[in-house]
């Protein structure tokens, strides 16, 4: 899953990015208005956490046009406003959540995992493949009970498939989701990650399937 965090404190936003990092997120730093919106112009993300006092361009009015070009992308917000006035008013400008500030960072991530199942219209938290399972609460995939070891790309992958089991994802899409304006991946890497994968879901039933000039599915396939 790759987010956008658009908060102006560096340091926060550093803590912040580390911590989703750890739990397997690929992380964009925005730290203006301004900027979170020049990368949206280029940028595809699964998710936004918008802070709302930013220098320049501020997080309402970021919402406001994000709304407007009809971009429905899940924004969280992440404020030190906490009155109950502007709570209202920023999610009837379309925010999806609201998070004030000081915030334990287990509800934040907490929050972030609901609104991403929402917004994939799944409501169970537990996803599965055959014998692969992924609990979104956990962000663990697991094959017969077993936790599956997976570098942070290789979880990446794995994730954006499972989330759509049965339906192509294009290799442009996968890179993309790996990818930060700083990181790019390339098609090579992608496939050594796809190798990785497939090796370790041999006993799962779970399968990544290539499809010419398409892209990848993940799918059951029956002994």
């Amino acid at each position: 899953m790759k987010l956008l965090l658009v908060e102006d404190n560096r340091d926060l936003s550093s803590w912040l990015t580390k911590l989703l990092q750890q739990s397997g997120y690929v992380v964009e730093q925005a730290f203006t208005g301004e900027e979170a919106a020049q990368f949206l112009l280029t940028q595809s993300y699964d998710a936004i956490l918008l802070d709302l006092m930013l220098p320049g361009i501020n997080g309402q009015s970021l919402l406001r046009s994000l709304r407007n070009a009809n971009n429905n992308v899940p924004v969280l917000i992440i404020s030190a406003q906490d009155k109950m006035q502007d709570i209202i008013e920023n999610l009837n400008l379309g925010a999806d959540d609201y998070l004030a500030k000081p915030f334990d960072i287990q509800e934040l991530e907490a929050r972030l995992r609901s609104l991403l199942r929402r917004s994939s219209g799944k409501a169970n938290p537990v996803v599965c493949c055959g014998e692969l399972q992924f609990d979104t609460n956990s962000r663990q995939f697991s094959c017969a009970g077993k936790t599956l070891a997976l570098t942070p790309r290789e979880h990446a992958v794995l994730e954006l498939l499972i989330r759509v089991p049965g339906k192509t994802v294009s290799k442009k899409e996968l890179a993309d989701s790996l990818s930060t304006l700083d990181e790019l991946v390339t098609a090579n890497a992608l496939e050594i990650y796809i190798v990785r994968l497939r090796k370790k879901l041999e006993q799962s039933g779970a399968q990544i399937i290539t499809l010419r000039g398409l892209g990848y599915m993940l799918t059951y396939v029956a002994d």
